[in-house]
C-alpha cells in the first residue's frame, strides 16, 4: 500500500524491493496516514439521474462464505448508473493511453507469488498476538494467522505484504498491511482490519485498512475459480500512481496530498465502456471485460495506474492476461457516478433498485415526461428507481399525431401509462397519426316526399383517412324537425386506415313544407370530434 509515490509494480512484485524496511516505513509514515480532513460525500457529487438503489443478484462466495451481502457496493452492477462528470480529467490523470496490466498470475516473479493470496482457516484455528504500527486505525487482534502463512510478494517479500486470513467457519475476514513476524511468535503490521462478510459495516471514517482507501482488499480480488465458472459477480480492485486527497463512498480513508479535482479520490468506481468489444478476446479475459462493463472497478491504493488485482494461480496462462490486457488502455473507460445508491454514509448497503426503459414503438412521433427519467436524442428514455414504487408516464404526441397503443404498463389510459417497479420494466408507445373522419356524402337531400310516408333510405359513407383507429362515439339527428329523420348505422368498431362504415338515414315528413335536421357524427378524432351533414326533404 503505497501512497503518493508511485510503487512501478511489475508482474505482481513492487519496485520497494531495494529498499529497506526502515526507509519504506520510514515514507509510509509521512504520507499514508495523514488524517482525513475532506472527504468526498454524496452532497459534493453530481448526480444526473435520479437512482435510488440497486437490484439483487448473485453474491461471490468462497468456501461457504458470502463474500459481503448480496446488496453491498462491491456486488452491485453499475452498468446502467450515470458516468461521473469528472470523467475525462480521471482518466487523462491516470493516463488515456496507458495499458491495462493483470497483477496477477501463476508462477513467481523475483521469488514471490504473483498476486495477492488468501489464506482460509476453521473457526479453531489458534489466534496469534500482533502488534500495529498505526495502533489508531487498526482493529486490535489477536490474529488468526496460521504458521507459514501466505504473504503477498513471498516471505521474503519487502513490498506491501499483505496477510489476508478468512475464517471460513465464522465468516470473518482478517487483512493486515507490511506484516512481519517478531521474534515471539507474532506479528508486527503496519495497520489491521476485521470484516463480518455477512454484513455491510464500514470502517470508521477517516480509518485506513490494509489497504489505503480503507476497504477490504480479497472482496476486489480476481479469482481463477470464479473466472473459469464463468462470471465474475464483483468490481475488481485497482491502483492509480495519483490520487487525489479525498474520498468518495465506500471509501473511508485517501492517501495523498494532492488537490487537483482532475486526480481521482480513493474508492472511485470505473468500468469498461459497454462499446467496448471483448469478443476478440480468449474466454477468460472475456469473462472478465464483461465483469468490468457490469461491476466495474473501485481505486482502492496507491500503485501503478490501471493495475488489477487478484489471486496468484497456476491455472493463469500469463502470456494470454498479459498480452490480451494490454489491448486494453485507460480510455476504454469511464469513471461512474454511485454516490446516490448510498442508503447510509456508515454503510456498504446500496438499496435496491429497478430499470425503466421507454422507446417509441414504430416510427410515429412524440416524447415521454417522467419523473427521474432521461432522454436520448432519439427519445430512448431510461430512469432508475426504487423497487415497488409507482412511476407515472405521460406521452406527449406531435401536433397530429396521438398514442395508440401502449405496451408493458400495468395500467394505460390515453397518453398517461402507470408502472409498478418490482423489477426492470421495459415500455413502448406506438404513436400514430391522429384519426381523420370523412364522410360522404355532406348532405343528403331526400327530394320531395309524401306525407308519412318513409322514404327510399339514402347511405352514407363514413372513413378513416388517418393512421390512429377512428372511433365513432355517437350517431345523432338534431335540428328543427329531427324526429322526422331516422338513421341506423355500423359503425360499432375502430375503424383502422381508410375502414369504413355505413349510417342509414330515412324520412318520414310529419307535415307540408320543408323539413331539416343535421346528422351529427362524433368521434375520437380531435379536430372533428362532432361532424355535421345537413338533411332535408319537401312535402307537397
Amino acid at each position: 500500500m503505497t501512497e503518493v509515490i508511485d510503487n512501478k509494480r511489475q508482474h505482481g512484485i513492487d519496485y520497494y524491493s531495494h529498499m529497506t524496511c526502515d526507509k519504506i516505513r520510514s515514507i509510509r509514515q509521512n504520507n499514508r496516514f495523514s488524517k482525513n480532513l475532506f472527504p468526498v460525500t454524496a452532497s459534493m457529487s453530481i448526480v444526473i439521474w435520479l437512482i435510488l438503489s440497486v437490484s439483487l443478484h448473485a453474491t461471490p462466495i468462497i468456501q461457504g462464505c458470502q463474500i459481503l451481502p448480496p446488496n453491498n457496493i462491491w456486488n452491485t452492477p453499475v452498468d446502467k448508473l450515470p458516468v461521473d462528470p469528472r470523467s475525462s480529467a480521471y482518466i487523462s490523470a491516470m493516463g488515456a493511453n496507458t495499458t491495462i496490466h493483470p497483477d496477477f498470475g501463476s508462477g513467481t516473479w523475483d521469488g514471490g507469488p504473483i498476486g495477492i493470496p488468501f489464506n482460509t482457516v476453521p473457526g479453531s484455528q489458534p489466534k496469534v498476538p500482533i502488534t500495529f504500527e498505526y495502533d489508531d486505525e487498526s482493529d486490535p487482534g489477536p490474529y488468526p494467522i496460521p504458521p507459514n502463512p501466505l504473504i503477498e510478494g513471498g516471505n521474503q517479500s519487502a513490498g506491501d505484504r499483505h496477510i489476508l486470513v478468512l475464517d471460513t467457519d465464522n465468516c470473518i475476514l482478517y487483512e493486515t498491511f507490511s506484516t512481519y513476524p517478531d521474534e515471539s511468535g507474532g506479528w508486527d503490521a503496519g495497520s489491521g482490519a476485521i470484516f463480518h462478510l455477512s454484513q455491510n459495516d464500514l470502517r470508521p471514517l477517516t480509518w485506513t485498512s490494509a489497504d489505503a482507501a480503507g476497504l477490504p482488499i480479497l472482496t476486489g480480488l480476481v479469482r481463477y475459480d470464479e473466472v473459469a465458472s464463468g462470471e465474475l459477480t464483483h468490481a475488481i480492485r485497482f491502483t492509480a500512481s495519483d490520487t487525489r486527497m479525498a474520498f468518495v463512498w465506500p471509501a473511508r480513508h485517501y492517501a495523498s496530498n494532492l488537490t487537483g479535482l482532475q486526480y481521482p479520490p480513493m474508492g472511485q468506481r470505473f468500468r469498461l465502456k459497454a462499446t467496448f468489444d471483448e469478443s476478440g478476446f480468449s474466454s477468460h479475459v472475456q469473462v472478465i471485460l464483461r465483469a468490468m462493463k457490469r461491476y466495474g472497478l473501485i481505486l482502492a491504493d496507491n500503485g501503478s495506474s490501471w493495475y488489477i488485482s487478484g489471486v496468484p494461480d497456476e491455472r493463469w496462462d500469463n502470456d494470454t492476461l498479459v498480452g490480451e490486457f494490454r489491448r486494453i488502455t485507460g480510455s476504454d473507460f469511464e469513471a461512474v457516478d454511485v454516490s446516490s445508491l448510498m442508503v447510509d454514509e456508515n454503510s456498504g448497503e446500496a438499496g435496491q433498485i429497478a430499470y425503466l426503459t421507454l422507446a417509441r414503438s414504430g416510427a410515429g412521433k412524440g416524447t415521454f415526461t417522467a419523473e427521474g427519467l432521461s432522454c436520448m436524442p432519439d427519445d430512448i428514455c431510461s430512469g432508475t428507481y426504487s423497487v415497488g414504487e409507482e412511476v407515472t408516464i405521460t406521452a406527449n404526441p406531435h401536433t397530429g399525431w396521438v398514442v395508440a397503443e401502449w405496451n408493458g404498463c400495468t395500467t394505460s389510459a390515453g397518453n398517461i401509462c402507470t408502472v409498478t417497479m418490482d423489477g426492470d420494466v421495459a415500455v413502448t408507445a406506438t404513436f400514430l397519426k391522429r384519426p381523420n373522419i370523412a364522410v360522404s356524402p355532406r348532405s343528403v337531400n331526400f327530394g320531395v316526399s309524401e306525407k308519412d310516408i318513409t322514404s327510399p333510405p339514402r347511405s352514407l359513407t363514413v372513413r378513416n383517412k388517418g393512421t390512429a383507429p377512428l372511433i365513432v362515439t355517437a350517431v345523432e339527428i338534431n335540428g328543427p324537425n329531427a324526429a322526422e329523420f331516422k338513421q341506423s348505422n355500423e359503425c360499432t368498431v375502430p375503424l383502422t386506415h381508410n375502414g369504413t362504415c355505413t349510417i342509414t338515414v330515412t324520412a318520414i315528413p310529419a307535415a307540408s313544407g320543408t323539413r331539416v335536421a343535421e346528422l351529427i357524427i362524433q368521434s375520437n378524432d380531435e379536430k372533428k370530434q362532432s361532424l355535421r351533414t345537413k338533411l332535408r326533404a319537401k312535402v307537397k
